[in-house]
């Protein structure tokens, strides 16, 4: 076998190999290599969540996979429900860790919006997702494992996928590359290259990498911020990696790529939703292919960020497209079920920590 397969639980992640991966394995088990194509489509377009599930698999390489590999299906702990019909989830790993995912409604189709780490240490000040810090990356077969859980859940066919959620998806890198790859392969899921979105908040070589891929997925930079002084006010990672180097960066992928790339922009009272604001980002944005979402930032227990007023972001709008910057204002989806990143979990983790002192 493959030591350098993926482990998880001390067995082969099976469900974060590729196909060709899939038929190292199965060589490696003195199996016939054609066996891997049957397997592939049992996992990843059937999706069962047991070896046993495959019947047309001999029950003698059904007990070697038992054996070796590990296939260990996310468990819904809590579901909510909001009025707009966005659903947020939260998910049991293999190891007690929780990860939350969001189903959302538009009119283009189905979203699910996933988490790409267990935490995150980026530190921004708006998220919550950040308070506590990274406690642990997330496998590909996780990342996926969250898509076909509420495919299952929502009995919804999803059409757009969106890595959005807890963590910093380019600090779990080849997890997320290994994730795109397995969730557009033609013989799994087929979801289009093109319905994915990946958010970032910056990191500048990945963000190089990731151009090099041939990927036709779309990248969202948290941007947030107008200039570097207050980037940095607002986000640690801005400390790290320069401001007037992550827009060049952002435009040579555009260049490369041939993609359009967005900026994400969360409004927050007094900090960056000035006139100004709007006119410098405008100035920083002028010639890229881009588009601009503006967000009203969530309001967190734990932070003192507050979101602008409606009228504050509509003129902070008109004022980006005044100067031929597309933009557009997020839907506020899931407020009522703390559908900000990392609300909920955040929610969950203090309620069990809590009744663990209680009881200690």
């Amino acid at each position: 076998m493959n030591e350098n397969m993926q482990r998880l639980g001390g067995k082969v992640d099976i469900l974060s190999l590729s196909l060709s991966e899939l038929e190292t394995l199965l060589v490696s088990m003195n199996e016939k290599k054609f066996r891997a194509k049957q397997i592939y489509s049992w996992l990843h377009e059937k999706r069962v969540t047991s070896f046993q599930a495959m019947t047309n698999i001999a029950q003698a390489l059904q007990h070697k996979l038992e054996e070796q590999c590990a296939l260990i299906p996310l468990q819904a702990i809590r579901q909510f429900v909001s009025q707009d019909g966005t659903i947020k989830y939260l998910l049991k790993l293999h190891d007690g860790h929780v990860v939350e995912s969001v189903f959302m409604t538009y009119k283009h189709g189905n979203s699910v919006c996933i988490s790409s780490q267990v935490g995150c240490r980026m530190g921004c000040r708006f998220c919550a997702s950040t308070i506590g810090g990274l406690e642990r990356q997330l496998h590909a077969s996780e990342m996926l494992g969250q898509v076909y859980a509420i495919n299952q859940l929502s009995g919804k066919r999803l059409s757009n996928i969106v890595i959005m959620g807890t963590g910093e998806p380019l600090d779990n890198y080849d997890a997320l590359v290994s994730f795109i790859r397995l969730v557009t392969s033609n013989e799994g899921m087929g979801i289009s290259q093109r319905n994915i979105t990946v958010s970032t908040c910056g990191i500048i070589d990945r963000i190089y990498d990731l151009a090099e891929e041939d990927l036709k997925i779309t990248l969202a930079i948290s941007l947030h911020a107008p200039n570097q002084t207050i980037r940095k006010t607002m986000m640690p990672i801005a400390s790290q990696y320069d401001y007037d180097k992550l827009i060049q960066a952002c435009k040579d992928y555009v260049h490369k790529t041939k993609r359009r790339i967005t900026f994400e922009y969360s409004l927050i009272k007094g900090v960056n939703d000035s006139k100004e604001c709007a006119m410098a980002l405008a100035g920083v944005l002028q010639g890229i292919l881009c588009h601009v979402n503006l967000i009203p930032v969530n309001t967190i227990e734990e932070r003192d960020y507050r979101h602008s007023s409606l009228d504050t972001i509509q003129a902070f709008k008109h004022l980006l497209e005044k100067r031929h910057i597309n933009a557009t204002i997020r839907r506020e989806l899931g407020s009522d079920i703390n559908a900000a990143c990392g609300q909920l979990r955040r929610t969950y983790t203090h309620d069990k920590n809590q009744n663990k002192n209680e009881t200690d």
